[in-house]
């Protein structure tokens, strides 16, 4: 991952953090909890792919683990964040633009809904049994809600933000030179050998016309 990338991803996963600890879930609305952390590896994996998505998901899992007042086993949503974010890359479309507004909707619902799921299943399987006591269910539908009513005014932003640190003016000028450079050597197969014709022509022109400066003067002379 480039420079811009990492700066990037890792501004927007802290704020999120710092948003979802001290405004979202302080909100106390029935059943899950807005998940906004979930968005942001959502809209970098869609604009990054699969391994980008994987890596961001982890580290966004992990301060989120480590961040109070968690009270789970660290590692446990970082594991959920990054299968999620693994998942959501492979979905990613091309040049990370999206041409309607059903499918990344639905990928956000799917996404609430699976991590939701997989953070319960790895939960019973270290004795947590906070799930079973708050409902299942209950969990899975206002995950599923809460999420896609966030999802408008975040991950839409978040692509906008990715896809301008992508477009970097200097690497573009530099990539830019170095193809018109490597289309001209393919073009040619030898760009030397044209400087060195263009050098022999212009020798041989300056040679031709000391030869007929010579020749007019020798003319004046007789």
């Amino acid at each position: 991952m480039r420079f811009n990338r990492i700066l990037l991803s890792a501004t927007l996963v802290v704020v999120a953090l710092v948003i979802q600890v001290s405004v979202l879930a302080r909100l106390q609305l029935p059943g899950a909890v807005p998940d906004l952390m979930l968005l942001v590896v959502l809209a970098l994996a869609f604009v990054y792919g699969h391994v980008g998505g994987a890596l961001i998901g982890f580290g966004a899992g992990l301060l989120s683990d480590l961040a109070p007042p968690a009270d789970h086993a660290a590692g446990r949503y970082a594991l959920v964040l990054c299968v999620i974010g693994y998942l959501a890359g492979l979905a990613r479309p091309e040049k990370g633009q999206m041409r309607s507004a059903f499918a990344p909707m639905a990928v956000v619902v799917a996404a609430a809904l699976g991590s939701t799921l997989l953070y319960a299943g790895v939960g019973a399987l270290v004795g947590d049994t906070a799930a079973r006591h708050v409902g299942l269910a209950g969990l899975l539908f206002t995950a599923a809600v809460y999420d896609l009513l966030l999802a408008p005014f975040t991950v839409p932003l978040i692509m906008f933000l990715a896809r301008r640190a992508e477009n970097d003016p200097l690497a573009e000028t530099q990539s830019s030179g170095g193809a018109d450079v490597a289309a001209g050597w393919s073009s040619t197969g030898t760009g030397l050998r044209i400087g060195s014709q263009r050098g022999v022509l212009r020798l041989r022109a300056a040679r031709n016309r000391a030869a007929r400066a010579g020749r007019i003067k020798g003319v004046k002379r007789l």
